[in-house]
């Protein structure tokens, strides 16, 4: 359907859109597959008949902080179909997936909406606080990234985002952006549901964070200083029971799920309780006062391998021509909704007539 609003012509989709991504420029693990992949993969099996679901690999995000820019590409794709791997439904109709930096207008929108944003509000963002944090050449791309991201959100007429607590941040400056924007030209863009419907939407009320093996203080990381404490999700299983067996914990000597006393016990009752697919409370009454620790390191090895050997059994099984396939098709689409968003926007500000 097509509604005109102040000589701008906007498409209405037939159904809400729900955006979601996930850097693609290092090797995943399996925190990152617990606290992101596994929820967009239930999000998108349990809701794709009722939304559009937009899954894209957002590579421009990747320069953000420095990275090995000869493995990217390589990287990017490997990531997709890991995607796949984990049981993502590309094959409905109503899901896409594509690579941010085959659609050109995230690029011309984010150019153009740098005008419209304050340098203010952008330096007060919590993550380029932390990311710049005692960096002494702190890029331009980083300071930015909320506006890319806003572009990311704005072009696909976007109503939810599932973000982690980290990010909640730049989908409230995406809708304030998008209102000084509207307030101005009138009804360019669609706003993204506020901050309580987002949450409502998710359903949760944080995003678990799973914590590395050997340092329980820290979260887990593919960073190089700490292969003991990750596991990948391409990883021997072998390799990771040895990583779970070998797990810090403490000398309480009693199964408790108690953050500030036993992190790294807790941990890995939190791994057990999303592996397993019981609620966290059902695994603690199982396990709380158990004083063989050695018995919850076997549990939790046991559902991290068998989850990573299906995984892998998946990842072979992904053909890469009919992923070319896959992803043409989609990108087609989104450069296709997107560039009637950024005309949309080219009209309003004057570059078009």
């Amino acid at each position: 359907m097509l509604i005109i609003v102040k000589g701008i012509i906007k498409v209405k989709m037939s159904k809400k859109i729900v955006l979601t991504g996930l850097r693609t420029n290092g090797e995943y693990h399996l925190g990152n597959y617990l606290g992101a992949l596994m929820p967009m993969v239930h999000m998108a099996n349990s809701r794709a008949d009722e939304y559009q679901i937009n899954l894209f690999a957002p590579d421009l995000h990747s320069f953000t902080t420095p990275i090995d820019n000869s493995k990217l590409f390589e990287q990017t794709m490997h990531n997709i179909k890991l995607f796949i791997a984990c049981g993502m439904p590309v094959d409905h109709n109503n899901v896409f997936i594509y690579r941010q930096s085959k659609i050109p207008a995230h690029s011309e929108l984010t150019i153009i909406l740098n005008n419209f944003s304050y340098m203010g509000e952008l330096s007060r963002m919590t993550q380029y606080k932390d990311k710049s944090d005692g960096q002494n050449n702190v890029s331009v791309g980083l300071f930015d990234y909320p506006v890319l991201m806003a572009s990311d959100i704005l072009l696909y007429d976007t109503s939810f985002v599932p973000v982690g607590e980290d990010q909640r941040q730049h989908i409230e400056f995406t809708r304030d952006l998008a209102i000084r924007f509207n307030n101005k030209f009138g009804e360019v863009f669609t706003l993204p549901e506020d901050m309580k419907s987002q949450q409502a939407f998710v359903d949760r009320d944080a995003a678990p964070r799973i914590r590395s093996l050997r340092d329980p203080s820290k979260k887990m990381s593919k960073s190089i200083d700490d292969p003991a404490g990750t596991i990948l999700l391409t990883e021997k299983p072998s390799e990771a029971r040895k990583k779970i067996m070998s797990a810090t914990t403490d000398s309480v000597g009693s199964v408790s799920f108690d953050w500030d006393n036993q992190p790294g016990i807790t941990n890995l009752l939190q791994i057990l309780a999303l592996l397993s697919e019981e609620s966290q409370d059902a695994i603690n009454a199982k396990w709380t006062g158990n004083e063989r620790y050695g018995d919850l390191k076997t549990a939790v090895a046991d559902a991290v391998c068998k989850k990573l050997e299906e995984i892998q059994h998946n990842l072979d099984k992904v053909d890469e021509r009919q992923l070319e396939e896959l992803l043409n098709r989609s990108e087609l689409e989104m450069n296709n909704h997107a560039i009637k968003t950024l005309i949309r926007v080219q009209k309003a500000v004057g570059l078009r007539a």
